[in-house]
């Protein structure tokens, strides 16, 4: 009975097979009530794992739901599994941030510094406040021609207590952050605190914001540049480290930190006995 339906209304086909077909028009109609899209596709297997700090680094509280923002705890062990796995050779950090806690986004800096495997930043947009130590942290940096960065000293929020020990805290907390981001970029040390503490050109507060081509004049950040010229320098990096590990004895590309421990075992695991 259920096929002379069918047939009688003129489908000659199996019920059945329609099925798939129904389920990816299903699909494509939630992807564009969510997105306002169709779904993009699947990205095929890389060797670059592609981590994005988008707007406001949370760190020990919570923000509000209508914030958007990156939790440091989803950050770091997205940079330890990348390290550890041996099909990732490159990572690519992009920036949209406003900045945020402080001690999350330096945590965040010191990672991607430590990396044994290239890492290129690319600010787009925006890479303020404690955004500027990551965007540095990396082997190489880039920005976009009209992306901004802002500079200006340590905040608190909340409760804070009148006592000398109080801005001695923030003085050594303030001076974490310049010896980080002059140690990993080419801006020194008092070039960087004039842009931190100059007045009038914040309306509600002391520091500075350069654009893309002052960042790069300054030597805060390396090159003006965007994604192709990102990625075309991390490949260029990628290459440099297999030519120095394949040159030298595994232990010694190890010891070099050209190839980390885990790169190195699967290669002796996969040597002839």
């Amino acid at each position: 009975m259920p096929y002379e339906l069918y047939e009688n209304k003129g489908n000659q086909s199996d019920p059945q097979e329609t099925q798939p077909d129904e389920k990816k028009k299903s699909a494509a109609i939630e992807s564009i009530q969510q997105l306002g899209t169709v779904a993009p596709p699947v990205p095929a297997e890389s060797n670059i794992f592609c981590m994005t700090i988008i707007g406001q680094v949370e760190g020990h509280l919570i923000l509000p739901p209508q914030n958007k923002t990156t939790k440091y705890e989803h950050i770091i062990p997205q940079l330890v599994a990348a390290e550890q796995n041996p099909k990732i050779e490159g990572v690519l950090i992009v920036l949209n941030t406003v900045g945020g806690d402080v001690e999350a986004g330096l945590a965040i800096a010191e990672m991607i510094a430590s990396l044994s495997k290239p890492a290129v930043t690319l600010v787009l947009g925006g890479g303020h406040s404690i955004g500027v130590p990551i965007a540095v942290s990396g082997d190489r940096s880039f920005i976009a021609e009209t992306a901004t960065m802002t500079i200006h000293p340590i905040r608190l929020n909340g409760l804070v207590i009148g006592v000398p020990q109080t801005f001695e805290y923030l003085d050594k907390m303030q001076e974490r952050v310049v010896r980080f981001v002059t140690s990993h970029s080419n801006i020194t040390e008092a070039t960087f605190k004039e842009l931190m503490f100059k007045t009038g050109e914040l309306t509600r507060d002391i520091g500075t914001t350069v654009i893309g081509a002052d960042a790069v004049k300054h030597g805060l950040i390396d090159e003006i540049g965007g994604l192709g010229e990102a990625l075309k320098e991390l490949n260029r990096l990628i290459d440099g480290k297999r030519s120095m590990a394949s040159a030298m004895p595994v232990s010694a590309a190890v010891a070099a930190g050209t190839m980390s421990a885990t790169e190195s075992a699967g290669l002796e695991a996969g040597a002839p006995q």
